[in-house]
């Protein structure tokens, strides 16, 4: 995470999973989680962050039903590679 401003911010009207989802995402579109790359575990994105592990856990599935990341049970997250964009 950057040090420049907080990602998450209870008081924007957005779901503090949503904001997680969507800095995660970003990472993953620039190239910063390269695809195949295993995401940190929820406990370590919850502490990461600052948010509880059931918003990890939120934000992840979130990125699932976006199809970013594939979990698989008893190895972990993974990022997906993602079709070029044209």
């Amino acid at each position: 995470m950057d040090d420049q401003e907080p990602v998450v911010d209870p008081s924007r009207p957005v779901y503090v999973y949503v904001q997680v989802a969507d800095h995660l995402a970003a990472r993953i579109a620039a190239g910063q989680i390269s695809a195949g790359a295993r995401l940190a575990g929820e406990r370590d994105l919850a502490t990461e962050y600052g948010v509880a592990i059931g918003t990890a856990r939120r934000a992840i599935q979130e990125l699932r039903d976006r199809g970013l990341v594939v979990t698989l049970p008893a190895r972990g997250t993974f990022i997906v590679e993602q079709p070029p964009v044209s």
